[in-house]
C-alpha cells in the first residue's frame, strides 16, 4: 500500500498523523510525507555564482521557480517538518518504509501533482475544520484534494483515545459501486479487537410522501414502490453483510430517513464515530462535481469525526497496467 501524507506542521497535521494509528493500516507500508512552502514571493536576488548553478538545473523554463524557490528560507522550513513528520510516523509504524520531501507553491495543486506522479492507493490531509463554519467550508486544501485526487483520500480529525481501543466506523451504503469499494475496503482493513462497523442506508422517503399526499390516486402505486423499495435495503444490506464473514469487527446495520448528506455525519457523531467511510460519486468532469455537489465532499465537511472517502484503485490499476 502506498499512502501519501501531506504535512504543514500544524496541530491539524499532528492530529491527521495520530489518527493513521486508528485506520486499520497495514503493518507493512510505503509512505511519502510532503510539505509544502506556499512562497508567492520571490527569495532574495541570488548571487552570481547561485544563478549560474540554478541555471544548470534548469531544463525547461517551467522549471525555473522551483530550483530559484528551493533554498529559500521557507523551503528549507518545509523539509525540515516533513523530517518530523516521517521520524512520528516511523514512531507509529516501525514497518513502514517512510520518506520525506518538501516543495513551493500551492499545498493543494502540489499534493496532487505528486499524487498524480506517484500514484498512492491512499491521501492523507488534516482538516483545519473545528468550527461548524470551518466544518462547512473544510479549507480549499482537503477540498480540493478531494476533488481532484484519483484514489482514496482520508481527511482526518484527531480524537483523544487510548491506544489499541476498540475503532467505531460509520459506513455509508447506497447500491453503488462506490459504497460497495468502501464496504471493501472496511472489511480488509486490520482493526484492534471488538472494533464496531456501522452500516447506515440512509433513505430519503420525503417527496414521494408528499406526491401521494397531494394526488391521492397515487399513493398505492408510491406505497408499492416503498415496498419494493425496503425489499432492496434489506437485500443491500445483507449483501453489504457478507463481505464482513471473515473480518475480526463487530457489525451492525441500521436505516435512517433523511438526507445522507445530513444524516451519516450525524449518526457518527450520535454514536462517537472514529470515521466515517464513504464512496465516491465519479463525476466526469469538474462542472458536473460544482453543479450536482456529491454526498462524499458533503459530509467531509459536516463531520466531526474522520473521513474516508474510497475511490477504486484507479493509480493501482494503472501501475499494473504499465507492470504488463
Amino acid at each position: 500500500m502506498k499512502i501519501l501524507i501531506g504535512y504543514d506542521g500544524s496541530s491539524c497535521a499532528d492530529a491527521a498523523i495520530d489518527d493513521l494509528a486508528r485506520a486499520g493500516l497495514p503493518d507493512k507500508a510505503e509512505a511519502a510525507i510532503l510539505s509544502v512552502a506556499e512562497v508567492w514571493l520571490p527569495p532574495p536576488p541570488p548571487s552570481s555564482f547561485e544563478i549560474v548553478e540554478q541555471a544548470r538545473q534548469v531544463k525547461v523554463p517551467s522549471d525555473l521557480r522551483r530550483v530559484y524557490t528551493r533554498g529559500c528560507k521557507a523551503a528549507n522550513a518545509a523539509m525540515t517538518s516533513a523530517e518530523q513528520a516521517r521520524d512520528r510516523v516511523k514512531t507509529l509504524f516501525p514497518g513502514w518504509s517512510v520518506s520525506a520531501e518538501s516543495t513551493c507553491g500551492s499545498a493543494a495543486w502540489e499534493l496532487t501533482f505528486k499524487a498524480d506522479s506517484w500514484q498512492p492507493d491512499l491521501v492523507v490531509v488534516g482538516s483545519h475544520g473545528r468550527t461548524a463554519l470551518g466544518r462547512f467550508i473544510l479549507g480549499s486544501v482537503s477540498q480540493r484534494i478531494l476533488n481532484e485526487a484519483r484514489c482514496s483520500v482520508r481527511i482526518a480529525r484527531g480524537r483523544v483515545t487510548e491506544p489499541q481501543t476498540p475503532v467505531r466506523i460509520v459506513v455509508g451504503i447506497d447500491g453503488s459501486p462506490g459504497s460497495e469499494h468502501a464496504v471493501k475496503s472496511v472489511a480488509n482493513r486490520i482493526w484492534p479487537p471488538d472494533s464496531e462497523v456501522m452500516l447506515v442506508v440512509v433513505d430519503d422517503p420525503l417527496v414521494p410522501e408528499y406526491v401521494g399526499q397531494l394526488i391521492p390516486p397515487l399513493a398505492k402505486t408510491i406505497e408499492e414502490d416503498r415496498e419494493e423499495e425496503r425489499a432492496w435495503v434489506k437485500d443491500l444490506t445483507k449483501g453489504s453483510l457478507e463481505f464482513f464473514r471473515t473480518a475480526d469487527v463487530n457489525v451492525r446495520h441500521m436505516v435512517r430517513d433523511g438526507d445522507p448528506k445530513r444524516e451519516l455525519p450525524q449518526v457518527a457523531e450520535e454514536w462517537g464515530a472514529d470515521c466515517i467511510f464513504v464512496g465516491s460519486t465519479g463525476f466526469s468532469n469538474r462542472f458536473e462535481r460544482f453543479v450536482l455537489g456529491s454526498v462524499s465532499a458533503a459530509v467531509a465537511a459536516r463531520a466531526h469525526c474522520s473521513v474516508e472517502v474510497v475511490r477504486k484503485g484507479t493509480y493501482k490499476t494503472e501501475r499494473q497496467r504499465l507492470t504488463l
